[in-house]
């Protein structure tokens, strides 16, 4: 029982694994999704664009937009070498692009989530006129963090 167990996993995997690197395909759904079978040049610079705007992705750190510009340097260059076809690439070559593909998707996935708006529309004490205050995920989680490190600091008792 416990043979089939582990090698019905190995085989599911297995397959799993095998169908990524042949079809090299994406995240449906996700518009910060990179997709090999979509033209490259022109992601590559949608992706650019959005890293230099700082809208899109403002919370990325330095060093993940750092990771992603060489990771689309990298794809960019495996691809011209396959005269900008995947089926052209070897499997080490098809096993590096996805990787890389992989590594964007990952990044850009997660700055766009902390890039994202959330606004609430509070009435300040005194007034009934509502006002709306929009911050970014990441913010909210900066402040929550600093309050509940000055609380932990103000209410610490003292070591005697």
């Amino acid at each position: 029982m416990h043979k089939a167990i582990v090698l019905g996993l190995l085989l599911t995997t297995s397959s799993v694994a095998h169908a990524k690197i042949d079809s090299l395909s994406s995240r449906e759904g996700s518009d910060s999704a990179l997709d090999i079978k979509s033209p490259f040049e022109t992601q590559q610079q949608q992706i650019l664009n959005d890293l230099a705007g700082g809208k899109k992705y403002g919370e990325i750190s330095p060093q993940d937009s750092a990771k992603v510009k060489e990771a689309l340097s990298r794809m960019s260059s495996q691809l011209a070498r396959a005269n900008g076809s995947v089926e052209g690439l070897s499997a080490e070559q098809k096993i590096a692009v996805l990787n890389d593909q992989e590594l964007i998707n990952a990044i850009l996935t997660h700055a766009g989530e902390e890039s994202r708006l959330i606004c609430k529309r509070e009435a300040p004490v005194g007034t009934r006129r509502a006002i709306t205050h929009c911050i970014t995920v990441a913010e909210r989680r900066r402040h929550r963090d600093e309050a509940q490190n000055e609380m932990d600091k103000n209410f610490r008792s003292p070591i005697n």
